[in-house]
């Protein structure tokens, strides 16, 4: 039986950075992962959700850090065995930033969850928004100094 399920590569999971100096670790070990203004997005995907139907548990969990727009299942991607992956949609992108930060590493329910960005569930009109806005910012913080 083949297997057609796609894996991203920016949906890997990194490994965590053991060689940085003591002066510059902070309280918890992290991967070293540079994103562009391209790479975030409002959409998430948030793997590692055990498979006993946690849908309205991870929303609920979700909103903590911002308004839902959608809460779906993805099929197509590869998963670790007996969970599944959500992609969450919230209306802004700072909201989407903080729930990312927040749950990654997160204990669910007896499983870790993964949450990486998922830019390619952007829409063009949602690109184009995205990149006004993040303009639109930069020029508010020039005209502040």
């Amino acid at each position: 039986m083949e297997d057609n399920r796609k894996e991203l590569k920016h949906h890997k999971q990194e490994q965590y950075c053991t060689t940085r100096p003591a002066y510059r670790q902070g309280r918890k070990l992290t991967a070293v992962k540079v994103y562009t203004v391209n790479n975030e997005s409002q959409h998430i995907y948030i793997y590692g959700v055990p498979q006993i139907k946690l849908r309205k548990e991870l929303k609920q969990l979700c909103v903590k850090y911002g308004q839902v727009l959608t809460v779906a299942p993805v099929l197509d991607v590869k998963t670790e065995l007996f969970t599944e992956c959500f992609h969450i949609q919230y209306q802004r992108i700072q909201s989407a930033r903080i729930a990312k930060r927040l749950l990654d590493t997160k204990s669910f329910y007896g499983g870790i969850l993964h949450a990486c960005y998922a830019p390619e569930c952007e829409s063009v009109e949602e690109t184009r928004t995205k990149l006004a806005q993040r303009r639109r910012d930069v020029l508010n913080r020039l005209k502040l100094k």
